[in-house]
């Protein structure tokens, strides 16, 4: 048997209570129930040899099916049934629960300005400070690899924003740069940018450091500076990552997908960034340094980006 959601279901069956499941009673009618075999021949049941002793019953004295009403079952000891619900006057409000989450106001990001100096007599510490930072340098460089450990071991909180990753959140219609820079492949690198911006500047806007990566040709404004410092904003600190061609190749290698490379395009890539030299912004040159090791410089860079923020 169904019962609705919420009603008290019948008590077990118990000796000793006083209930008995109408469904044992072979004279009771249960609708939508199976009949006894009573029921389909309209006879009163054998009851044994009793039952033939006397008179026969009058028609009318047998109870009729279904015509007794069934009592309903006791409570089971310790049941309580529901009560009537008492009625509410309109003039006095239940008590509300207190609420448990609340609106946060978040500050509106806007352009990133340039980093405060500290005074003249203090070494200003970059692991401590709210910065954005853009990591540049060709495929193979270890940008994705020195953001991600340089932003999990500041003692501020920090944020990660890949470029690649946030271009590649385009599924359907992907335009793969490999296959050919045209207008969908420029429009969706362009679109990434943006996308990367905003989230910097509302992050800083909040309190939270940002290192973005993204390979920024020296010689092509449609992928160079100009936009990240249109979408970020003049605070932005850029630093350069160029190991030499031989690493660049060995790491694109150990990738796979469409983050890997042929050769000639890492040579060519690489001989393009040789162009960020003189370009007066910072350099590191990784070549001999694992991931910690270029972590630590980058920290003793930015500290003098910081002091003297670069032109650019």
């Amino acid at each position: 048997m169904q019962h609705a959601v919420g009603s008290p279901l019948p008590p077990p069956h118990q000796s000793g209570h006083g209930w008995t499941p109408a469904a044992h009673d072979p004279g009771v009618h249960h609708p939508g129930g199976h009949p006894g075999p009573a029921a389909h021949q309209g006879q009163v049941p054998h009851q044994g040899p009793a039952a033939h002793q006397g008179p026969a019953p009058h028609q009318g004295s047998a109870p009729h099916q279904g015509s007794a009403p069934v009592p309903p079952p006791p409570p089971a000891p310790g049941f309580a049934p529901p009560g009537p619900v008492p009625h509410t006057p309109h003039h006095v409000q239940a008590p509300q629960a207190p609420e448990t989450t609340g609106h946060v106001p978040l500050p509106p990001g806007g352009p990133v300005g340039m980093p405060s100096a500290p005074p003249a007599a203090a070494v200003p510490d970059a692991s401590t400070t709210t910065i954005a930072v853009l990591l540049i340098g060709p495929a193979g460089a270890g940008k994705t690899s020195v953001a991600k450990y340089w932003a999990d071991h500041r003692r501020v909180p920090t944020a990660h924003i890949s470029l690649d990753d946030v271009r590649e959140w385009v599924r359907s219609g992907f335009a793969d740069p490999q296959s050919g820079w045209n207008d969908n492949s420029e429009a969706q690198y362009r679109l990434a940018r943006r996308t990367c911006g905003f989230a910097a500047r509302n992050f800083l806007a909040n309190g939270i450091s940002c290192i973005l990566d993204d390979a920024v040709f020296p010689d092509r404004p449609v992928v160079g500076l100009g936009g990240w410092k249109r979408h970020v904003g003049p605070g932005l600190l850029p630093v350069v990552l160029l190991p030499g061609l031989e690493i660049v190749l060995e790491r694109n290698a150990e990738r796979a997908g469409n983050r890997r490379l042929t050769d000639e395009e890492v040579a060519r890539i690489h001989g393009r960034m040789a162009g960020w030299y003189g370009s007066g912004l910072p350099i590191i040159d990784n070549s001999q340094l694992d991931v910690p090791q270029t972590a630590r410089v980058l920290d003793d860079v930015l500290a003098r980006s910081i002091a003297s923020p670069p032109s650019w």
